[in-house]
């Protein structure tokens, strides 16, 4: 997958993300867990944006970082979502698929980034 099929991957995300905090129940704890899953589950794609545009291997661990940890945060509210019975599991499913591919690969690049990064793998400019 190149880098513009998985922008527009996570943008997709942002918006399945978008209309399903909006068919929420209008309740509270709906409020308060659609907020929470809308900020990180659309972070992911603003932080994966930021990633490409990083000046360095270094800054662009970083950001795939927060990709990662935002990934999982939208997972953990997918859960709650589902054990409170707000949506039915079977609805929230195909996300929760969807979001953990995504999360897969970033760490996958995240591992792949690291590797370039240790001393050991520098090529010798002498």
């Amino acid at each position: 997958m190149n880098e513009r099929q998985f922008k527009d991957r996570t943008k997709q995300i942002a918006l399945r993300i978008i209309r399903l905090v909006d068919s929420l129940p209008k309740s509270r704890s709906g409020d308060v867990i659609g907020r929470q899953l809308m900020r990180c589950a659309t972070s992911v794609g603003a932080n994966y944006r930021a990633a490409c545009r990083a000046k360095s291997r270094k800054g662009m661990a970083a950001k795939l970082a927060i990709v990662e940890e935002e990934a999982d945060e939208a997972l953990y509210w997918l859960e709650l979502i589902a054990e409170s019975e707000m949506l039915p599991g079977t609805r929230l499913a195909p996300l929760v698929s969807e979001i953990n591919e995504i999360l897969a690969m970033v760490v996958a690049s995240e591992k792949t980034l690291r590797r370039g990064l240790t001393p050991s793998n520098r090529k010798s400019k002498i």
